[in-house]
């Protein structure tokens, strides 16, 4: 009996150093997995997609961002609440811990790209740079399936490394929706659309006659003021469109001969709007034909300073352009004199 109790004994002692010697094991690869990592550097990874926890592993350790294969493995497999790593670029901080980078590939917090579309372009040059962006993923999509000028709203524009251009134009598709489906409803009262296309079309010329917030409103007011007196809008982008059909820039000045253009996009020769915007409008430019500026003016002619000069009458207007022409005239003999 004695001989057994010893026995017993000995078994226990060796089960406790056992089951301490595995919390002290379990316990160091906690401390391991939770603590700072051996990166001494920010670095980005990219990690393929179909990519298994085994290869991801592989490639942070490469990556210098774990020390451990096995045990980022161990730890994702318990910590990891059965959740997979997503794939895409990261930026991994240094001295990022095995379990944050973990979770921050569960989060799938990756690196975000950005571009920027600027308002007054046209399909075909908003597509052109989505051509090359290098970081975007699959073929641009054909301009005809984009649909009209207009479709598309300008701004800024976040995406994942990977992410396929005919998903970013489909969400430049939707913003601009949402845009007219926000502002349309609060427009000002007495206003001459009859739906958000025509609200469109005339933002998309605002767009391209003026680059100055402040004077986008006061444009939209003389158009709407030409609108209700069954004037011709008479606005030289409407020329410059019914040229190029918005496929390239006019590389040249307007002629005198352009504005008599055979075409509905021409406002010198079809009075009302056109059939279609002319550029893709920003939201500023929107929000300006329907709340336009208090004004009874009838015409505007730039200022020779980026803005423009507003007038109620033809013979205040003729004196503002032979202004301009004077400015014109004074850069030119300023250049040849160079």
């Amino acid at each position: 009996m004695a001989r057994l109790r010893r026995l017993l004994g000995t078994l226990l002692l060796i089960l406790l150093l056992v089951l301490g010697a595995a919390a002290a094991g379990a316990w160091w690869g906690y401390q391991q997995f939770t603590s700072a990592g051996p990166l001494t550097a920010d670095n980005t990874v990219v990690v393929p997609r179909g990519s298994s926890v085994r290869a991801i592993a592989g490639q942070l350790a490469d990556a210098g961002v774990i020390k451990d294969p096995f045990l980022f493995r161990l730890g994702v497999r318990l910590f990891g609440q059965h959740k997979p790593l997503r794939a895409g670029e990261y930026l991994f901080p240094a001295g990022i811990s095995p379990q944050a980078a973990m979770q921050q590939m569960i989060d799938g917090r990756q690196i975000q790209h950005r571009l920027t579309i600027a308002e007054g372009l046209t399909n075909r040059e908003v597509l052109e740079l989505l051509a090359a962006a290098p970081d975007l993923d699959g073929a641009t999509p054909d301009p005809t399936s984009v649909g009209p000028e207009g479709s598309l709203l300008p701004e800024t524009y976040f995406f994942m490394l990977g992410d396929s251009r005919a998903d970013l134009v489909a969400r430049m598709k939707s913003s601009m929706d949402a845009a007219l489906a926000e502002l349309w409803p609060a427009r000002a009262q007495g206003l001459p659309f009859k739906d958000p296309k025509e609200a469109l079309i005339l933002a998309s010329i605002v767009e391209k006659e003026t680059g100055l917030p402040e004077e986008r409103p006061h444009v939209a007011a003389v158009f709407l003021n030409r609108l209700a007196q069954g004037m011709a809008l008479q606005s030289d982008p409407t020329v410059i469109y019914a040229i190029t059909q918005g496929r390239s820039k006019l590389d040249r000045a307007l002629l005198m001969k352009d504005l008599a253009v055979d075409s509905p996009f021409n406002t010198y020769v079809a009075v009302g709007l056109p059939p279609a915007p002319i550029a893709n409008p920003g939201r500023a430019a929107i929000e300006a034909v329907l709340h336009p500026a208090e004004s009874d003016d009838l015409y505007f002619v730039a200022d020779g300073t980026g803005g423009h000069v507003f007038a109620k009458t033809l013979a205040e207007h003729n004196k503002n352009v032979a202004a301009w022409r004077k400015v014109q005239a004074q850069k030119r003999n300023a250049t040849q004199a160079e």
